[in-house]
C-alpha cells in the first residue's frame, strides 16, 4: 500500500528540507525522498577535494530561524564542503528533521491523477507515496555528464567523478593524476591535489575566468559584527541583484575615469569572489564595459603564471567574462608554476581516450594512478529528467521540454498540475544566491498550498498563455545581456543534443521576488486554482 501523505519533496538538499521544515510548520505532512545515504543534495555528493561555496556563508545560510543564525559559528568566510554539509545535518537535527526524510530512496517515476487530483510516486525498491502535491527540489548541477572516453575500462588505475567523490577518500600522495575539465571543480581541486600528488596533469578544453576566493578565517568580532546586524544583512541581500548582499557601483564602467576604474577592479578582485561581475552595473549587460573587466583579469592571470606558453594557455579568450559562470578559486593559477604540474590544451591535440596504463591524445601517451573527471553537469533538467514524471494529460516533463523548459515563473508547468519546482528553470536559480531563491519560493508555494487548503482548492496549474508569456519574457531579459554570445549551461550548450535555449531568469533575485509578490497578491496570476475537476461539467 501507498504511503499518504500531503506533500512528496523530492530531494534533501538546502531547498528539499527547507520545504519540509515550512510545510510542516504549516501542518502538512511531507516524505521527502533522497537517493543518496546522507542529506545534504550537492553538498553530500560533491565532497572532492577543495570543494567550497563561492557565495559568503553568512549569506549562504538558512534565513528562517533567528535562533540557529545565532547559534551556528562559520569558520571561514567561504565555507569548504565538510563544514556545509556540517551545518545541514545540524540543522536537520536541531528541527527534527530526519524522521520525515527516506534516504536510500530513488525517485523512478510519479504519476498525476486527476481524477482524484493525486500524485503517486515510485521509488527503485518498490515502495510508493500518494500525495496531492509533488514539490521537485533535486537541484541543477546535481546529474553529472555520462562523460566516459574510449578504452576507460581497460585502464589499470583509479577513475573518480568531482561530483561522485569516493565516501572512502583518495589518496594523492606519490601518485600520477589527471583531471580533465577546468570548471569550477577542477580549478578548485588543482591546488589541492597538486600539493600532495607526485605529478598533476590538466586537461583543459577552454581557458576559464576564475576569481580568487578572498578566503579567511571569521574573527570572533566578524562573527559577533554579523550576528548583530543580522536582520539588515539579509535585508540587504534580499533587496540585490544577486542575493549577494550588495548593489553593483550604479556607473557604467566606460564612464568612470581610468585610474578609478582601476582602484574599483582590484578592490573587487581582491574580496568580491563571484561578486566581481557586479563591480559595475553593466558588466554584464554591455560590451565595452565586460571588455574591460575581462582585460583586468586577463592582466591578473598574466601576473601569476611564469611560463609564457601556459600563461597564454590558462588566458580566456573569446568570450566575455561571466558569460560562463566563472570559478572562485584559492591559488589555481600560480598552481602551474609548481615543476609537478602540467597543462595540457586537448582543444589543439584532442583527448582520444584511455589506454590500459594512462590517457592518450593526438600528440602524446600520459600514464597515470589516478584519473578524474571535472567534466560538469546536465544543468537546470538533468535531474529532473531522472524519473519519468507524467502530467494529468499523459504527458511526461521531458516529452513537455522537448524543445527545452517551459514554465510559469520558474513555479509550474501547463498539464502538470499541483507539481511544483524549486530554483528550476524560468527562476533566477544559478545565476544569483541560490540558497537565498530557493527560501523565496518556498515561502511562496508554502502561503499558496496554505490558501488551498483554507478554500478548498482542489487543483492548481499554470496556464498555457502565461507560461509561454513568461518564457517569451525570460528570453527577452537575456536578450539584454551578454550571455547568449557564449555556448554555457546556461544555454543548454553542455549537453550535445540539449535545445539551446536560456534557462535562468536574468532579471536578478530583487525583481524577481517583487514579482512573486505581485503574483500572489494579484490571486496567483497566471495559475489556475481550481476547486473542480477542469473538464467537469455543470449539472
Amino acid at each position: 500500500m501507498p504511503q499518504s501523505v500531503d506533500v512528496v519533496v523530492i530531494g534533501a538538499g538546502f531547498a528539499g528540507l527547507r520545504a519540509l521544515y515550512s510545510l510542516r510548520e504549516q501542518g502538512f505532512s511531507v516524505a521527502v525522498l533522497e537517493r543518496d545515504e546522507e542529506i545534504g543534495g550537492v553538498w553530500n555528493f560533491n565532497r572532492y577535494p577543495g570543494a567550497r561555496c563561492d557565495v559568503e556563508s553568512f549569506d549562504y545560510s538558512y534565513r528562517f530561524s533567528k535562533e540557529l543564525e545565532q547559534e551556528w559559528r562559520w569558520s571561514e568566510r567561504y565555507a569548504q564542503q565538510p563544514e556545509i554539509l556540517e551545518y545541514i545535518r545540524h540543522v536537520a537535527d536541531r528541527f527534527d528533521l530526519r524522521r520525515d526524510v527516506e534516504l536510500n530512496t530513488t525517485v523512478t517515476g510519479a504519476r498525476y491523477d486527476r481524477d482524484a487530483a493525486c500524485w503517486t510516486v515510485q521509488s527503485d525498491d518498490g515502495r510508493s507515496w500518494e500525495a496531492k502535491y509533488l514539490l521537485l527540489a533535486m537541484g541543477q548541477l546535481s546529474t553529472p555528464k555520462n562523460t566516459t572516453y574510449p578504452g576507460q575500462d581497460d585502464f589499470a588505475g583509479q577513475v573518480c567523478y568531482s561530483a561522485r567523490w569516493p565516501r572512502e577518500g583518495v589518496d594523492f600522495e606519490g601518485k600520477r593524476v589527471a583531471i580533465i575539465g577546468t570548471g569550477s571543480s577542477g580549478v578548485q581541486m588543482t591546488p589541492v591535489v597538486a600539493a600532495k600528488a607526485k605529478q598533476l596533469t590538466v586537461f583543459q578544453r577552454t581557458a576559464n575566468y576564475s576569481i580568487p576566493a578572498a578566503n579567511a578565517p571569521v574573527s570572533d568580532e566578524e562573527d559577533a559584527q554579523v550576528k548583530a546586524h543580522y536582520a539588515e544583512r539579509r535585508d540587504q541581500a534580499r533587496n540585490s541583484p544577486s542575493g549577494l548582499g550588495f548593489k553593483p557601483d550604479p556607473r557604467s564602467a566606460t564612464e568612470v575615469p581610468e585610474d578609478e576604474r582601476e582602484v574599483a577592479l582590484e578592490k573587487a578582485w581582491n574580496r568580491l569572489g563571484f561578486g566581481f561581475a557586479l563591480a559595475f552595473k553593466d558588466i554584464l549587460l554591455n560590451e565595452e564595459s565586460n571588455a574591460l573587466a575581462s582585460d583586468f583579469i586577463r592582466r591578473k592571470i598574466a601576473e601569476q603564471v611564469d611560463d609564457p606558453w601556459t600563461r597564454e594557455k590558462l588566458t580566456p579568450k573569446g568570450f566575455p567574462f561571466g558569460t560562463r559562470r566563472p570559478a572562485v578559486d584559492g591559488g589555481y593559477f600560480k598552481t602551474f608554476n609548481r615543476e609537478n604540474v602540467r597543462l595540457v590544451d586537448i582543444s589543439e591535440t584532442p583527448l582520444e581516450g584511455f589506454t590500459p596504463t594512462g590517457l592518450r591524445t593526438s600528440a602524446e601517451e600520459f600514464d597515470f594512478d589516478i584519473v578524474i573527471y571535472a567534466t560538469g553537469f546536465d544543468a537546470f533538467t538533468g535531474s529532473l529528467f531522472g524519473p519519468e514524471i507524467m502530467g494529468g494529460d499523459g504527458q511526461t516533463l521531458k516529452e513537455k521540454w522537448a524543445d527545452g523548459p517551459i514554465t510559469q515563473m520558474g513555479l509550474g508547468t501547463a498539464g502538470f498540475p499541483n507539481m511544483f519546482i524549486i530554483v528550476g528553470p524560468g527562476s533566477p536559480s544559478l545565476l544569483a544566491n541560490v540558497l537565498l531563491s530557493s527560501e523565496d519560493q518556498v515561502d511562496w508555494y508554502v502561503d499558496l498550498l496554505v490558501k488551498a487548503r483554507d478554500e478548498g482548492i482542489r487543483e492548481i496549474e499554470a496556464r498555457p498563455e502565461a507560461e509561454k508569456a513568461w518564457n517569451a519574457y525570460v528570453n527577452e531579459r537575456a536578450k539584454e545581456t551578454l550571455y547568449m554570445q557564449t555556448p554555457s549551461f546556461y544555454n543548454g550548450a553542455e549537453i550535445p543534443g540539449k535545445p539551446r535555449v536560456f534557462m535562468p531568469y536574468s532579471g536578478g533575485v530583487r525583481h524577481y521576488r517583487r514579482l512573486l509578490e505581485k503574483c500572489a497578491a494579484d490571486g496567483y496570476t497566471g495559475f489556475d486554482l481550481r476547486k473542480a475537476r477542469a473538464d467537469a461539467k455543470a449539472d
